[in-house]
C-alpha cells in the first residue's frame, strides 16, 4: 500500500514539476490546483450557507450603483482579454485549423500566457455575481447550476494555464471574452433601472449568441478528432469540447423554457365558448414586475 502511495506521489510531482509549463511555475496559485480548489469550495460554502445565515435577520442590501460599476469593469476586463488574445494570436498569427503551444520566451507567446492567466483570475471576479444575489436576498438566483458553473470554472481553467497557456484551446477564452463584452453590457444597462427596459429587447438574441459561441467552440475543439496536424494534446480537446457541449445544452434548455415553451390554458367565456390562452408570454402584471426587477441583475450563465 505504501508503495502505491509513493508511486502516486512521485507521479504527481513529476506531472506538476516536469510536465507543466515552467514559465507559470512561480505565478500565484499555479504551483498546485489545491489552493484553487479551496477557494472554489469556500465560494460554495459562502453562497449556500454562510451568506444566507448572515442575511437571515437583515434587510436586503441596495447595491444598484455597485452592480452598475461591477458590470462596467467586467466589460472593460473582457475587452482587454479579447484584445490580448487577438493581438497575441487569433487576429492572424494563429492557425485556426490547428495551433500548437509556443512555450518559448517569445513576446507573443508570453503575452498569450499572461492573458490566459488573467482570464483564469477573472473567473474568481465572477464570484461577485453570486455574492450580490445573496446580499440582496435573491436566493432564487443562487441555483445549483449557477453555483456549480461559477464554482467549477476557475478549477477547469487552471489546468489550461498550468499546462497549455496558449495555442489551440485558447480559442475558448478568445470567443468567450467577446460574448462577455456583449453580455456584461446588457447586464450593466439592465442594472441602471426600469427606464432602460425599452432598450433591452435583444435579451433573446444574447442567449442565441451564447449558444452560437458554444457551437463554435465544439466545432473548433472536435475537429482535431479527425485531423490533428499540429499534434495538439487531445486530452485538452476533449476537456474544452466537453465543457462546450454541457453549456450548450444548459443554454438551450434555458432558451426553450424562456422563449419557446407555450403553456395553454382553456378559458370558457360567458357564451360557453372554450378558447386557449398562451401563458408562455401572457403573465399577470405582478409576475411581469417581478421579472423586470430580477432582470436587472439576471443570472449570469457564463464561462
Amino acid at each position: 500500500m505504501m508503495e502505491i502511495v509513493r508511486q502516486i506521489s512521485a507521479g504527481w510531482r513529476d506531472l506538476m514539476e516536469n510536465k507543466s509549463d515552467p514559465r507559470v511555475a512561480n505565478w500565484p496559485l499555479m504551483s498546485s490546483p489545491f489552493p484553487t480548489i479551496g477557494i472554489c469550495l469556500s465560494y460554495v460554502f459562502i453562497v449556500k450557507f454562510l451568506g444566507p445565515k448572515f442575511m437571515e435577520n437583515r434587510k436586503p442590501f441596495k447595491l444598484r450603483k455597485i452592480i452598475i460599476l461591477y458590470n462596467f469593469l467586467q466589460v472593460v476586463l473582457s475587452f482587454h482579454l479579447f484584445f490580448e488574445a487577438g493581438m497575441s494570436g487569433w487576429f492572424g498569427k494563429y492557425n485556426w485549423r490547428c495551433q500548437p503551444v509556443d512555450f518559448s520566451m517569445n513576446s507573443d507567446a508570453l503575452r498569450m500566457a499572461n492573458g490566459s492567466y488573467l482570464y483564469y483570475l477573472s473567473k474568481f471576479s465572477e464570484f461577485l455575481d453570486t455574492f450580490f444575489f445573496v446580499l440582496r436576498k435573491r436566493y432564487d438566483q443562487v441555483s445549483t447550476l449557477h453555483v456549480i458553473h461559477h464554482g467549477i470554472m476557475p478549477f477547469s481553467v487552471w489546468w489550461g494555464v498550468k499546462f497549455m497557456p496558449g495555442g489551440h484551446s485558447t480559442f475558448f477564452g478568445f470567443l468567450n471574452t467577446f460574448v462577455h463584452i456583449v453580455m456584461y453590457t446588457y447586464y450593466m444597462m439592465a442594472a441602471i433601472g426600469p427606464e432602460m427596459q425599452k432598450y433591452l429587447w435583444w435579451k433573446k438574441y444574447l442567449t442565441i449568441l451564447q449558444m452560437i459561441q458554444f457551437v463554435g467552440i465544439m466545432v473548433h475543439a472536435f475537429q482535431l478528432f479527425f485531423s490533428n496536424p499540429c499534434n495538439y494534446p487531445m486530452s485538452f480537446a476533449y476537456w474544452i469540447g466537453a465543457h462546450a457541449v454541457m453549456f450548450y445544452f444548459l443554454f438551450s434548455n434555458f432558451y426553450k423554457t424562456a422563449y419557446m415553451a407555450k403553456k395553454k390554458k382553456k378559458v370558457e367565456d360567458i357564451n360557453g365558448n372554450v378558447t386557449k390562452i398562451d401563458q408562455g408570454t401572457a403573465y399577470n402584471s405582478k409576475i411581469e414586475h417581478e421579472q423586470k426587477l430580477i432582470e436587472q441583475t439576471n443570472l449570469r450563465n457564463r464561462l
